[in-house]
């Protein structure tokens, strides 16, 4: 890493900003997102507008000037929005921080034939980065995934955003049941046929609140065991290395440094961001001193506290420590990895002296980061160094 890059990593004063859109034609059985069933709540959406436009604007005053780093439009599914809605609060968030030239606004989208037929329209509001759900390419697995699309739906939608958008990411769910590393490798070199800059593999996680959750307590949803899951990992970064994509992040590869997503990194590096939406998180520096925000989780309660100038369920200053554990804990999913020197300040430095020695970190820079050994146990690795 050269010293221009070092220098590059910090984020400075610009804000990012997360903009939570809560609503989905269907919840999935995997999903412990905050969302809800879109069905029938266009006079509500309508409301959740206003209340995003103005919690903009009252965190604006907090921060006070700065420069906008990036937006992001996540959800829930946040391709379901209207497009003129997108463009007012891209142009308020524009209007409100200014941005440094032309920044990456970014929008989550699911392939199905009906939102695909959006995407010009998104294009036009001003979103230039779309993140699309494909999550597998066989219709077996999208049928137990709960999705409402088809892998040729998935198909013909990347291919209608490969038109409208300068920059493509998909996400991909493995260590589905019964999936070997066989199907596997199959299934990622089709999707790299289609032709994306950026894709994001999530092995599947079964989070206790979820229908998938419920049914593994049953019994009637058994997971792969570890040992296949990091079969399937290994298979992954294989793959995708050899089609020239680096995972510059755990589970975010790019083809190429101008490929990553520049709100993602934004985040990881330390960076502020605002957060608006139901259950939206955000961190902000006021006054010297590190913010965690939180806003209120359902849409009423959010759209009310906006209205009374109490937007958010949880404000808590983070402490030195806690922010040097924050930077630790997300910098080290990096390939850029964390300063030793929040280490050092954590009185951690020697822990990281020895699990460089054991091969799960090395020292670049002056900067700590996890080793291919270390990325496939960071829990681990960051239980060791953390706890």
């Amino acid at each position: 890493m050269t010293d221009t890059q070092k220098a590059d990593l910090h984020p400075g004063s610009a804000v990012g900003l997360y903009v939570h859109w809560p609503y989905c034609s269907r919840i999935c059985p995997y999903c412990d997102f905050n969302v809800v069933r879109d069905r029938g709540r266009t006079q509500e959406q309508a409301g959740l507008v206003q209340a995003l436009l103005a919690d903009m604007e009252a965190q604006r005053a907090l921060t006070g000037p700065r420069a906008l780093a990036s937006i992001f439009f996540g959800g829930g599914t946040p391709s379901l929005m209207a497009s003129e809605a997108v463009a007012v609060v891209i142009e308020r968030a524009q209007a409100l921080w200014a941005p440094q030239g032309e920044i990456e606004v970014t929008l989550e989208a699911n392939p199905t034939d009906a939102e695909a037929g959006r995407f010009a329209a998104l294009a036009q509001a001003g979103i230039n980065r779309l993140s699309m759900g494909v999550q597998a390419l066989d219709d077996a697995s999208l049928k137990m995934l709960g999705r409402n699309h088809s892998a040729a739906e998935a198909i013909r939608a990347v291919g209608l955003a490969r038109a409208a958008f300068d920059r493509l990411s998909i996400d991909l769910i493995y260590a589905r049941p019964g999936q070997t590393q066989t199907a596997w490798t199959d299934e990622l070199k089709t999707a790299l046929d289609l032709g994306f800059e950026h894709v994001s593999p999530y092995q599947l996680t079964i989070e206790a609140t979820t229908a998938f959750g419920r049914a593994a307590a049953r019994g009637t949803l058994v997971p792969p065991d570890p040992g296949a899951a990091a079969g399937l990992y290994e298979t992954t970064q294989s793959v995708l290395g050899a089609a020239g994509f680096e995972a510059y992040e755990v589970s975010n590869h790019a083809r190429g440094v101008a490929a990553r997503s520049s709100h993602n990194l934004h985040v990881w590096r330390g960076g502020d961001y605002v957060g608006v939406g139901p259950g939206a998180h955000g961190r902000l520096t006021l006054d010297g001193e590190r913010m965690a925000t939180v806003a209120h989780r359902g849409i009423a309660d959010y759209v009310a506290g906006v209205a009374a100038g109490a937007p958010w369920v949880e404000q808590t200053v983070l402490t030195p420590e806690e922010a040097d554990e924050e930077r630790v804990l997300l910098g080290l999913r990096t390939v850029e990895g964390v300063a030793m020197a929040a280490l050092d300040r954590l009185g951690r430095k020697d822990r990281a002296e020895s699990l460089i020695e054991d091969g799960f970190l090395r020292l670049v820079g002056g900067r700590v980061v996890a080793t291919e050994a270390g990325r496939p146990v960071l829990d681990g690795v960051l239980r060791a160094l953390l706890v």
